[in-house]
């Protein structure tokens, strides 16, 4: 596994919950932890019921000196990390990495389109107070399920003001992308966070509008798909045995502990490093990915193993290694 940040013992410093459903949670080290660039976040290891697992969650803006915090939403279909993370009392040691950042903040940009879906405002939320501090133009779309639900409003108020569009679904409001994007200068830079299908419906208005590429940032998270997790079973080319992956766990994670080599880094469906061949299957697959194309999950032959799975069934993959 491919990892440049430094894995320490962290012990949680406080809780709060700052939303429906969603925890604010404080970790300090016995050595200050290095300052962070909006965008960052770390990786936590899991304590799930059958072993371990890593996950990553985006720093907040709003930690003491030399701590780091993130929001965790519990989800209803969690694969074992927001539980984990909502067990978690003050005094507890977490085993934590040092904050890096793969979604960072570019400062070139003429004016700045934030977009954020529910707890995908973590990372949003620091780079829209980092930008508001220097002044930059800026507006944010802000969408969630309810007002309610929506962490983080009030700072984000406080420093937007009217630079700031709430959406709640349950009164009615949705973004509308291509005004959003409209209304962005030529030299506009958009940044999102939020589940897969928001993030591919900004994707085609972003097309639609004709905008260029290097100019969208995107971050997604990998636990929004479009069936239920269910459990299934693959069975792997090169090796003898079947492995079974659990409703609240990962390909990747079932496949590590099985002992079959994989290769890995980000967790979220981004980097490529994880993808497996598929070979064959019994049920449609559940691509929560960002790394393939849509005429690659449209074709069904590969798969991204930490955050795509089978929405069911058994499968044959092929991960290019042999015992």
């Amino acid at each position: 596994m491919k990892n440049d940040a430094i894995w320490l013992d962290a012990n949680v410093t406080q809780i709060d919950d700052v939303a429906e459903g969603v925890r604010r949670i404080a970790f300090a080290a016995p050595q200050a932890l290095p300052a962070f660039d909006p965008g960052s976040h770390i990786a936590i290891r899991a304590a799930l019921a059958g072993g371990h697992a890593i996950r990553t969650y985006s720093c907040l803006p709003d930690a003491a000196p030399g701590e780091v915090a993130v929001a965790v939403k519990l989800h209803p279909n969690s694969r074992g990390g927001s539980r984990y993370m909502f067990s978690l009392k003050p005094g507890d040691t977490v085993r934590i990495t040092t904050p890096e950042n793969r979604f960072d903040l570019s400062w070139r940009a003429a004016d700045y389109l934030l977009l954020a879906g529910g707890i995908g405002v973590t990372p949003i939320y620091g780079m829209a107070l980092a930008l508001a501090a220097r002044g930059a133009a800026l507006r944010m779309e802000y969408g969630g399920q309810s007002l309610g639900a929506m962490p983080f409003t009030a700072p984000l108020q406080a420093a937007l003001g009217d630079r700031l569009a709430l959406h709640p679904q349950d009164q009615g409001s949705m973004i509308d992308l291509d005004r959003a994007i409209a209304a962005l200068s030529p030299q506009g830079e958009l940044y999102i966070c939020g589940p897969l299908p928001m993030l591919e419906a900004a994707k085609a208005a972003w097309a639609r509008a004709g905008r260029p590429t290097s100019r969208f940032r995107y971050e997604v998270f990998g636990d929004t798909g479009r069936f239920t997790e269910a459990p299934f079973t693959v069975r792997v080319a090169g090796y003898d045995q079947a492995v079974t992956v659990a409703p609240d766990q990962s390909l990747l994670d079932a496949l590590d502990d099985a002992g079959i080599p994989m290769i890995h880094d980000c967790r979220r469906g981004e980097c490529g490093l994880c993808v497996v061949d598929v070979l064959d299957h019994d049920a449609p697959i559940d691509h929560r990915d960002v790394f393939l194309s849509d005429g690659e999950k449209q074709e069904g032959t590969r798969l991204c193993a930490c955050v795509s799975r089978f929405s069911g069934g058994e499968a044959v993959i092929d991960t290019g290694y042999r015992p």
